[in-house]
């Protein structure tokens, strides 16, 4: 037993000058990330509203037409929109092919000096505001998850903006700041380890993020170990002489019995985030989901011109001015339109006759497509929620309401999130994602509803456990550097 408790005693030392450093630096970005959680983006809203708006005098081609001119089949992703003051279709995501929609020319990339208008209206200031530094064929900080080439630009702003043009897709792909930079690099870049040359090689960076929070749970498990061996059973029992220690080191025996246990599932929930062994994502429902909702490839025949003449409906509701993109939409096998603008919220409107659609999917109408994406499977429940529960949910309350969650009876409990209003899956839970939500976000984040939505209270209590945590961990290294200098001064003396 002596000899076990020195090996625990020894293990946890230095295991916690090893790791104590890194433990503290994540309760500490922990805090920050709070409030600034995340890495610079360019959001959908953000984007959505600088961009122009549509032309629609300027469109003669309709989406088919488009279409044959870039010949594509079969179509993803198709939108209008402007590139350039000139109203074009874009078809497909991350490499789209683009056709102007008032010629019928192929987009083939931007200049350097078209690329400083894209960034100059982006910004909303003239085109002398907004200055080249660097075209990009590697990533930097910020453009890790950005598809190259970019061209960077630096805006005066004030504010110390950057902007990074892809030069084929004609949009802005990234957006920092001097404020945003700034945060990242106190919060999100050191928590995860987010640095260009360690994110670069994907498999290094993933294996020093699962091995050192599998280190760092040994270390809160060994300290847990000896806050239990440790403890004295003084006759009759006195705390204060319970306690074996004095000075700083009474007070990291008691940090790590007040918080210890916090500081275990906090490493613990970390290594589970990085999803090791894939361990939580396979398995469950979902092929065949997003195709018997929409009902098919999308066809744009279906849809007429896009002009003034044919959407007189629209106009009557929303001006033009303010409208700044149109998807096309296959929705159970027929045709819509999704209308994005400024100052107000997304329309949905049927294609042929063109109308702006207001009620929901019916629940039948749901229920009647998942069952025919998974025939074999029985659906044990169905209920429109109306609030978010404990898988379906947003702080900042942008996840769409209401919802109808389906509960399917297969190996793995899948479960799903339907969007009424467009008819589409938001979201899918099978058994081992919803653990995970427990024990990563529930044990990470502290998002348990009784306060999550309730802040400061949630604030006071996230910011008092970790900013605990970090202290446990100062006291433990400054204990244990003190431990290997005295040691040394043994060695040299002797």
């Amino acid at each position: 037993m002596r000899l076990f408790r020195r090996a625990v005693i020894l293990s946890h030392r230095y295991l916690g000058i090893v790791l104590s450093l890194l433990v503290i630096m994540w309760f500490a970005t922990g805090i920050t990330m709070i409030y600034w959680g995340g890495m610079p983006r360019v959001t959908p809203e953000l984007r959505l509203e600088r961009l122009q708006a549509v032309d629609f005098s300027r469109v003669t081609l309709t989406p088919a037409e488009a279409a044959e001119r870039g010949d594509l089949d079969p179509i993803g992703r198709a939108t209008l929109a402007t590139l350039l003051d000139r109203p074009v279709y874009r078809f497909g995501s991350r490499n789209p092919t683009i056709v102007f929609a008032d010629t019928g020319d192929l987009f083939d990339e931007l200049s350097v000096d078209q690329a400083q208008s894209v960034a100059a209206t982006f910004a909303r200031v003239p085109a002398s505001q907004v200055h080249h530094l660097a075209t990009l064929h590697e990533v930097d900080q910020w453009t890790l998850q950005t598809p190259l080439p970019l061209y960077k630009f630096s805006v005066d702003d004030g504010a110390g903006t950057e902007l990074y043009v892809q030069p084929q897709s004609g949009e802005v792909g990234m957006m920092t700041t001097r404020s945003s930079r700034g945060w990242a690099w106190v919060s999100t870049i050191p928590h995860w380890l987010y640095f260009t040359a360690l994110r670069s090689n994907q498999p290094l960076w993933y294996r020093l993020l699962v091995w050192t929070s599998a280190l760092a749970c040994v270390l809160a498990v060994l300290g847990l170990v000896l806050g239990v061996t440790q403890l004295r059973k003084p006759r009759p029992f006195k705390l204060s002489k319970a306690i074996p220690y004095s000075g700083s080191m009474r007070w990291h025996y008691i940090s790590g019995v007040v918080f210890g246990v916090f500081t275990l599932t906090f490493a613990f929930s970390g290594l589970l985030s990085m999803e090791p062994w894939d361990w939580a994502s396979e398995g469950g429902l979902g092929e065949g989901m997003s195709e018997a909702f929409s009902g098919g490839p999308l066809d744009l025949a279906a849809f007429p011109d896009v002009n003034e003449k044919n959407w007189s409906a629209i106009f009557r509701v929303v001006s033009p001015e303010r409208i700044r993109e149109v998807e096309f939409l296959r929705i159970q096998g027929a045709p819509y339109y999704v209308v994005r603008g400024s100052g107000f919220d997304p329309m949905l409107a049927t294609a042929q006759p063109l109308e702006i659609r207001r009620e929901l999917f019916s629940e039948s109408s749901l229920i009647f497509k998942a069952k025919q994406a998974n025939p074999d499977v029985t659906i044990t429940e169905a209920t429109e929620l109306f609030n978010y529960d404990s898988y379906y949910y947003s702080r900042d309350g942008e996840a769409p309401l209401p919802v109808l969650r389906l509960k399917f009876d297969d190996p793995d409990k899948t479960w799903f999130y339907i969007d009424p209003k467009l008819s589409r899956v938001l979201a899918r839970y099978q058994r081992r994602e919803r653990l995970q939500r427990w024990i990563y976000h529930g044990l990470h984040s502290l998002d348990f509803s009784f306060w999550y939505y309730s802040r400061p209270a949630w604030d006071i209590g996230v910011i008092v456990l970790c900013a605990g945590g970090a202290v446990l961990s100062v006291i433990g290294i400054v204990i244990s550097l003190r431990r290997v200098r005295r040691d040394l001064r043994r060695i040299v003396q002797h």
